[in-house]
């Protein structure tokens, strides 16, 4: 899960344009959204993107993208679940 975790890191940085971020300046648990990482919803259709992309996994329901969004860590386990 930690490369998973790590890979996810990379791959928002550079999906996103966060150039000012490196993968040690997000927490596993920090939440993507709000005041910490600050992402919004334009950031959220990237998110969304980089996973049909990457990991060939779709996110159609807006209330799941919710919960799998919340953080790095959260979206590692939405596709170690998905990948079962």
């Amino acid at each position: 899960m930690d490369e998973l975790i790590k890979k996810l890191k990379e791959d928002i940085i550079e999906q996103l344009n966060l150039e000012d971020l490196n993968v040690e300046d997000i927490g596993d648990d920090e939440l993507l959204f709000g005041e910490n990482i600050g992402l919004d919803s334009i950031d959220a259709l990237e998110l969304i993107v980089l996973l049909e992309k990457n990991y060939n996994i779709k996110i159609e329901n807006p209330e799941v993208g919710k919960k799998v969004f919340n953080s790095v860590k959260t979206i590692a386990e939405f596709i170690s679940e998905s990948k079962k």
